[in-house]
């Protein structure tokens, strides 16, 4: 922090020798200056601006961690954004006006999240998967002939388990998320099977060329996060149950206590169009690793 001095009303800094904000002549006051990082941009700006000076985004003003959605913070352990995504409520399941949904997505059923949670911005990359394995002596997956070597850090990373994902977002501090909360963030208050035009907003068996792409290339949701849909399919937490909708708890559901395979979400590059959705529900044993699957990982609490 440095001693600056701000407008009150359009929050412009300026240095401690200037008097009057030249923009609406407003007698400025000396103060700390605390920065953060403008999550359009990522220039640094006020922690209580509402306008980027750099971009003209409308951005919230910084109060506290995880106190309006959308906050996005650096996690130092892996290294990757991670979103704030605030309590809600949403209807899980199938999306209205989706004529193609499987048993398994019915019936349609209201939601709530009662507590607040981090996500990973981006599918967990190749880069942060080396950071994990070597702090942990942990050997790299084999890697696929479209990145060879592993040579490409921002690709998502893939073939990983479910085993191996839980592992990997444990000791970056946090879990994988519940298939619930994976819809939630993945609709982002959209109540349509895709928050965008597929090929806007993933990766997909037509247009990726049968490849995994870098994350964050395509169109993100309305929390800010990229390749919810597409790219690679991303492990939750839940055991897979093809019938929990018609008696799942209307809050925070954790899905079945038991079971043989674990929920996989949101597609890949491999799958068409209709596997590549918020409401389709994959599935896989928690030992295998193919090179469409990777993770994402959520966190509770502060990111400092």
């Amino acid at each position: 922090m440095t001693l600056m001095k701000a407008c009150a009303i359009c929050q412009q800094a300026y240095s401690d020798d200037v008097e009057f904000c030249t923009r609406d002549g407003t007698r400025l006051a000396a103060e700390f200056r605390e920065e953060r990082e403008c999550p359009y941009c990522a220039e640094w700006i006020l922690k209580k601006a509402r306008v980027c000076k750099h971009c003209g985004h409308d951005v919230k003003p910084w109060v506290k961690a995880g106190e309006f959605e959308g906050e996005v913070r650096v996690n130092p352990k892996d290294g990757l954004k991670y979103v704030w995504i605030p309590p809600g409520s949403f209807e899980m399941g199938c999306s209205p006006g989706d004529s193609e949904c499987e048993g398994d997505e019915k019936p349609p059923h209201q939601v709530t999240i009662t507590k607040g949670f981090w996500l990973g911005q981006t599918e967990v990359t190749v880069g942060a998967y080396k950071r994990f394995a070597a702090g942990t002596g942990k050997a790299m997956p084999t890697a696929p002939d479209f990145n060879p070597g592993w040579s490409k850090d921002q690709m998502p990373i893939v073939n990983v388990s479910w085993e191996d994902a839980q592992a990997y977002c444990a000791w970056a501090g946090g879990r994988l998320p519940t298939e619930a909360e994976w819809e939630y963030a993945a609709r982002a208050g959209s109540t349509e099977a895709r928050y965008g035009p597929i090929d806007e907003v993933a990766w997909h068996s037509n247009n990726s060329g049968e490849r995994t792409y870098e994350v964050g290339q395509k169109r993100p949701n309305g929390f800010g996060l990229y390749d919810m849909l597409g790219n690679v399919c991303e492990w939750v937490n839940d055991w897979f149950d093809e019938n929990y909708y018609q008696n799942s708890p209307s809050q925070d559901p954790p899905g079945p206590a038991s079971g043989g395979v674990r929920g996989l979400r949101g597609g890949s590059w491999a799958n068409y169009g209709r596997l590549v959705c918020v409401s389709y529900r994959l599935r896989g044993d928690p030992t295998v690793r193919f090179q469409i699957i990777g993770v994402r990982c959520a966190r509770e609490g502060e990111i400092p």
